[in-house]
């Protein structure tokens, strides 16, 4: 059986197949979800899922109420899934609908709880409706549609998906957001310097120039991988991680048990990146490697060193794609300064099905925003780096 029992009691069934709601990532066996999701993404993976959840990073205190639906079929094969939540606030999303929720509950009505189809904190993209087939994607958006009928939501909102969703949720009235990255492409570099010469000559100097002036500050770069990870590196990285939050008067989205669980789940992921100044840790990056990309996640430093974030987060990440082979690296949201650094604009999606009333204005703001954002894609290109073939 794919789901361990007791199981819930379903959202629908016919014909063989039965839709389940769960209240964690742990009713399904490690197994079963991970074979139908694939080991090219990390972020999907039920490792993943369950040290969110198991660390308390995920929970209904922090307003992500774990609320994922799977199809089961015959003989309880598990064929069908959507990692889902029920969210009280919009943050950790990197999708931003407060405009949409204040003019919500400004008509009098209620924006949350809303229905969030997603990886927590992860503005990755990456698959979101999983199915054997895309016969299978159908009665998991028809429980979607259940769910909202019932007026328990505002909404549903699917995150960051590579795509594969999208003929059936177009079918089922959705509307389609775009958003811009910045993604870094390795075309088949030997070394670092490789790319610089696919840059322009100014543009050379200046990056000789950025990475001599870290080199002259003293920093030393250590990497730990899977083999060496323990537990000490967590206790070294997460103050780093913290203090990126708390600059801003933020708790951390994620707990330090995260990390432990992270490590022992998914090590063959992990890219843990250390500075060393003066014979101590002075900042840290997280990295994690899946398919053909290297994902650049967290970052902090305790102090301020000049140019020190390029260096770590960009360059450092960049012959790190380039040693182990990967074609691009995604070193997380925003960011226009990643541009004349070699990272191309990217457009990314997410999709969206509201209450009426609600959605025909956001599909109306959302035609109209398309385009702008189409605009603003093209128009960074103009600043990136390379030499005019």
């Amino acid at each position: 059986m794919a789901l361990i029992s007791p199981a819930p009691a379903p959202l629908w069934h016919a014909r063989g197949m039965t839709i389940l709601q769960l209240e964690s990532i742990d009713e399904v066996q490690p197994e079963a979800w991970d074979e139908l999701v694939g080991p090219g993404y990390p972020f999907l993976r039920h490792a993943f899922l369950h040290a969110l959840e198991a660390s308390g990073s995920v929970s209904p205190a922090t307003g992500w109420t774990p609320a994922h639906l799977v199809l089961q079929g015959e003989g309880g094969r598990l064929d069908a899934l959507l990692p889902l939540y029920r969210k009280m606030h919009s943050y950790g999303e990197y999708v931003f609908d407060f405009q949409w929720a204040d003019a919500w509950e400004r008509a009098g009505q209620h924006y949350y709880p809303k229905l969030v189809a997603a990886v927590p904190f992860s503005p990755v993209q990456g698959p979101r409706l999983v199915a054997r087939d895309a016969s299978q994607a159908e009665p998991l958006l028809n429980g979607l549609d259940s769910l909202l009928s019932s007026r328990e939501a505002s909404g549903a909102h699917l995150l960051f998906n590579n795509g594969a969703e999208n003929p059936a949720l177009e079918q089922h009235g959705w509307v389609q957001r775009l958003g811009c990255q910045f993604h870094w492409f390795n075309r088949d570099y030997a070394t670092f310097d490789d790319f610089l010469a696919a840059c322009s000559s100014r543009k050379r100097k200046n990056f000789r120039k950025e990475r001599v002036a870290v080199a002259e500050q003293g920093f030393s770069f250590h990497w730990v991988t899977a083999q060496d990870l323990n537990d000490s590196h967590w206790d070294t990285f997460y103050p780093f991680y913290a203090a990126t939050y708390y600059k801003r008067g933020q708790e951390p989205y994620l707990t330090r048990a995260f990390f432990s669980m992270l490590g022992s789940g998914m090590a063959d992921t992990v890219r843990l990146l250390f500075v060393r100044h003066e014979g101590r840790d002075v900042a840290g990056a997280l990295f994690l490697a899946g398919g053909d990309t290297l994902y650049g996640r967290y970052w902090g430093c305790l102090e301020e060193y000049d140019r020190l974030h390029f260096e770590t987060c960009f360059y450092q990440g960049m012959e790190r794609c380039i040693a182990e082979g990967f074609s691009r690296f995604d070193a997380g949201a925003q960011g226009e300064h990643k541009l004349i650094r070699g990272f191309e604009p990217v457009l990314t999606q997410s999709w969206h099905k509201l209450q009426p009333g609600l959605h025909e204005a956001v599909a109306d703001f959302l035609r109209r925003e398309r385009s702008g954002i189409e605009a603003y894609r093209d128009d960074a290109r103009n600043y990136l780096p390379y030499r005019q073939q």
